[in-house]
């Protein structure tokens, strides 16, 4: 009875917020810190994100950490054997699956991080992040701070033509928007 009591517990938690608030900082900090504390850490990132490096998790402010990158969700789970932590970057770039796989991983014991993007750049829930939020443990939502008033920012505002959805870039394509200044730049402003 006390053995089953003693079982190794996961959990999930989940950085998000705009671009440019500091998500991937957070990750790599609370990642780092897990190495020091000798734990087994493996760290993730999409294929498709090769904005600063292809191999490395690099925040806005140049802090790297290796990583493995992946294709899919699933891929994930090939690579995540025997370890304590997992560390996963840029979550709203992976399928639904991937949702599932970080529940997998918490049940069988292992502390799962996620950092992404809450919010697409029309202002609308992105990709699996929502439902990651509704089934982690704790969230923590960072904040930008407004390039056009100085306020908190939760927007990540496109400034080229490009409508994609995904579309890979930096200050060159996006800046952070509070909501105000968002919906001005983007005419969503609405008379209640």
């Amino acid at each position: 009875m006390f053995l089953e009591s003693a079982k190794k517990s996961g959990w999930i938690e989940v950085i998000c917020g705009s671009m440019f608030s500091g998500k991937t900082e957070e990750l790599i900090r609370r990642l780092k810190r897990a190495k020091f504390a000798n734990l087994k850490v493996e760290i993730f990132k999409p294929q498709i994100d090769i904005r600063y490096s292809a191999q490395d998790v690099v925040s806005h402010d140049s802090n790297a950490i290796r990583s493995t990158p992946v294709d899919s969700s699933g891929s994930i789970l090939l690579y995540a054997a025997d370890v304590d932590v997992v560390g996963i970057d840029e979550a709203q770039f992976f399928d639904k699956g991937i949702i599932e796989v970080c529940q997998q991983l918490a049940n069988s014991g292992v502390r799962v991080i996620v950092a992404g993007l809450d919010m697409d750049y029309l202002g609308n829930p992105f990709g699996p992040l929502p439902n990651l939020m509704a089934v982690s443990e704790y969230v923590t939502k960072v904040h930008a701070i407004c390039v056009k008033c100085g306020n908190l920012a939760n927007h990540s505002h496109r400034i080229t033509s490009e409508d994609k959805l995904v579309v890979l870039g930096e200050k060159d394509s996006y800046q952070p928007l509070c909501r105000h200044c968002f919906n001005r730049e983007t005419n969503r402003e609405r008379e209640y």
